[in-house]
């Protein structure tokens, strides 16, 4: 079931893990593919996109392409919590386009944010210039990633081997 009593189907299921992968998929292609004709597949496509189930569609990009393919998660915590702090956080994180993903976090920690750059030098400056200047942050710790294994949208890259 999905938010506010959506019901999902087998067929509904089996449309949501196809746009996943295939996003650009004609109806047709989609009707054929889960066993439907095309209208109750349109039908069904429109009340997952009007319900709130399929929130978009998107591009997804080669970050290596781009080069972005430095990725570090940084554990941030705040120096206060309250609401109106944690409001003004995460209003100004919404601006650092290097944030791919911010989270509030229940731990040791306050949140944790996925970070994409061309390299160290990079994210150092925006470690420095951006992310630590946010409101109300106390620390920050990193964890520098060395490979995606699984990552929304990619196709995992063979690790190379130096022999």
């Amino acid at each position: 079931m999905g938010e506010k009593g959506t019901e999902v189907d087998r067929f509904d299921r089996k449309i949501l893990d196809i746009l996943t992968v295939e996003g650009r998929i004609s109806v047709t292609a989609l009707a054929r593919r889960i066993g439907l004709s095309k209208s109750p597949t349109q039908a069904r496509l429109k009340r997952l996109e009007d319900s709130g189930v399929i929130r978009g569609y998107r591009a997804l990009y080669d970050p290596i392409r781009l080069n972005r393919d430095h990725v570090a998660f940084v554990e941030v915590k705040l120096t206060d919590t309250r609401e109106a702090a944690l409001a003004a956080f995460n209003a100004a994180v919404m601006q650092v386009s290097e944030v791919e993903q911010c989270h509030l976090i229940a731990g040791a920690f306050d949140y944790l944010l996925k970070v994409r750059t061309a390299g160290m030098t990079g994210y150092r400056a925006v470690l420095a210039e951006k992310i630590s200047t946010l409101p109300h942050v106390a620390s920050t710790s990193t964890y520098v990633a060395m490979q995606a294994v699984k990552e929304e949208g990619l196709k995992p890259v063979a690790p190379t081997t130096d022999r």
